[in-house]
């Protein structure tokens, strides 16, 4: 499996039509099995496949830490990926059903409190961003987008540090690729002190809770947040922003971390 593969389509332009071979996005179903058990199939973009099982589990207060991972295997087709814990974990006996593209599921209820980072993720104080960093992180998302130009149809999301793109990931749905950036993190050792998410897809409440566990203070969207989202922002004390362009965006929590001049 890769990313995309070549299909023949028809491109009509008027009542003109030509053939025309091309990319488009590939979609896998992909089984989750944790010490030997299945749990359930994601549907994804198969790439950074041990990312998404391990970054699941941790954003879904499963793990907590790199050293509960003994190991991450993918089987050859790519169909499998096992994750085996440093102890037993029951299968969850539901799942409740997301608003994620691609068919998300998360252990909790709608209205639960999630598991939020660990001791020592979250980085401690005030945190502040200027708005040329906000607006920084917009350009560098597009600028970045490997698998989009040659096909399109997918969502990306990166943590950034305001300068740089420091670990990014796309896949068909959103949800999927913060659990890539989570998986990474942990599995890298990459920490999130005083970095955002930028995210090229619509944050819901599923994605604002993805972050909160990945401990960063701010959340970057180029399209809406939810109203729901809002109010979790607000509630966790992250900063939220939506319709982010390279010269201007909205602020929808706690915009007092973004100033003009960092001193």
């Amino acid at each position: 499996m890769t990313s995309s593969r070549v299909v023949r389509y028809r491109e009509f332009r008027g009542d003109d039509g030509v053939d025309v071979d091309a990319e488009v996005i590939d979609e896998a179903s992909v089984a989750l099995t944790v010490n030997g058990t299945r749990w359930f199939s994601f549907l994804c973009t198969p790439l950074d496949l041990e990312a998404l099982a391990v970054g699941f589990l941790y954003n879904e207060g499963v793990v907590s830490s790199r050293a509960e991972v003994v190991s991450v295997h993918v089987c050859d087709r790519k169909e499998v990926v096992d994750v085996c814990l440093d102890r037993p974990v029951p299968r969850p006996a539901s799942w409740q059903r997301t608003s994620g593209c691609g068919g998300g599921v998360t252990l909790g209820e709608p209205d639960s409190e999630p598991p939020g980072p660990p001791p020592g993720v979250a980085a401690p104080g005030p945190l502040f961003f200027t708005a040329t960093e906000v607006s920084r992180l917009a350009t560098a998302l597009l600028d970045s987008q490997e698998i989009y130009g040659a096909t399109g149809g997918v969502h990306m999301s990166a943590l950034s540090d305001g300068e740089r793109l420091v670990v990014s990931a796309e896949d068909i749905g959103r949800h999927n690729t913060l659990d890539k950036i989570a998986g990474r993190c942990l599995l890298e050792g990459i920490g999130a002190a005083r970095r955002a998410i930028v995210t090229t897809g619509r944050v819901s409440s599923e994605m604002i809770q993805k972050a909160r566990r990945i401990g960063v203070p701010l959340v970057v969207s180029r399209t809406s947040p939810t109203a729901r989202s809002i109010d979790l922002a607000e509630r966790w004390g992250l900063t939220l922003v939506g319709y982010a362009r390279r010269d201007r965006f909205v602020a929808y929590a706690h915009p007092e971390r973004i100033v003009s001049d960092p001193r």
